[in-house]
């Protein structure tokens, strides 16, 4: 099977009358088994809402969700998939194995040496008989997703699971979603405010903003998209490709719409690349360097005015 979940036009008004806000705008979205896609917007772009909706914790105004290629009843499906959307709840009285035997009893988990398996996933075997109100941030975020975890799901569904860590807590939680992937084959949707805290992690992201899908690209793309280059423009482009195999030993590099070279190597050395090419005889009339860092690329998709409802 490859489709795990979709969402095909999906749509979320609020309110009604002069006081109707749309949450979510026409929105489709297509994951595959075995991916981490990131779902990626600023606050009140709509991804809590629309996580809330596969949940089924509110129904979508228009539009309709599969899970496993279930478009007719996705309510059957839900079992198999595992939902930690904002904080996760946590007693913080309780240990980290007696949050997790309240789990089990809840999500009907008959094995009790899962809660072991778990707890040692996430790194918390040997917290013992400490209490959950004494845990830091970064634990507790790993303890929730451990929750989520103990049902065995097929696919992970995880709202801001990094936000407020700090950067040692988001390596933790990035390497334990990395390791489920890798080991397991699960699918995991998470979504962020910030495109850098999962741009190593993610294979595929889709970008909210303002209810709407402003764009969806592969991780591979997205370091397409925010790599640096040269740009260089000759009087004979053709000619200027075989100066920089030949004498400059170039092999990456391509060439782009109107006649424009993107040169991704000896971006350190452009007096020697721009006397190569002068010295061939060729004119040279442009040589810049150029390409958006991945905050620049966020931004250039979610600039303009954010609205404040939705989330």
């Amino acid at each position: 099977m490859g489709h795990v979940l979709q969402v095909e036009n999906l749509t979320k008004l609020y309110g009604r009358g002069k006081t109707l806000k749309t949450a979510v705008d026409n929105v489709s979205l297509t994951i595959d088994k075995g991916h981490i896609y990131g779902l990626i917007g600023p606050n009140g772009a709509g991804k809590t809402t629309i996580m809330k909706i596969m949940a089924g914790l509110t129904a979508q105004t228009g539009g309709k969700i599969g899970f496993f290629e279930n478009f007719e009843n996705p309510d059957e499906e839900r079992s198999r998939i595992s939902f930690m959307l904002e904080a996760p709840y946590l007693d913080g009285s309780m240990t980290a194995w007696q949050n997790m035997q309240y789990i089990r009893y809840v999500r009907g988990v008959a094995d009790e040496r899962r809660i072991s398996q778990v707890l040692d996933f996430a790194g918390l075997a040997d917290t013992g008989k400490k209490q959950v109100k004494h845990f830091s941030l970064g634990m507790r975020q790993r303890l929730g997703i451990g929750m989520a975890l103990l049902p065995e799901p097929e696919i992970m569904v995880l709202d801001e699971p990094v936000n407020g860590l700090d950067p040692e807590g988001i390596v933790d939680v990035r390497n334990m979603l990395k390791k489920l992937c890798a080991e397991q084959g699960m699918t995991i949707l998470i979504s962020s405010h910030l495109l850098s805290e999962l741009s190593e992690l993610c294979t595929d992201f889709a970008i909210i903003n303002e209810g709407r899908l402003v764009d969806s690209l592969s991780s591979e793309e997205l370091k397409e998209k925010c790599r640096s280059y040269a740009a260089i423009r000759t009087n004979d482009i053709n000619f200027t490709s075989t100066i920089l195999e030949q004498k400059l030993n170039v092999t990456k590099y391509k060439v782009v719409e109107h006649d424009e070279i993107h040169l991704y190597e000896r971006l350190d050395e452009l007096e020697k690349v721009s006397k190569t090419i002068t010295d061939s005889g060729l004119i040279l009339t442009k040589l810049v360097v150029e390409g958006e860092n991945l905050e620049e690329y966020y931004l250039s998709k979610v600039s303009g005015n954010q609205r404040k409802d939705g989330e």
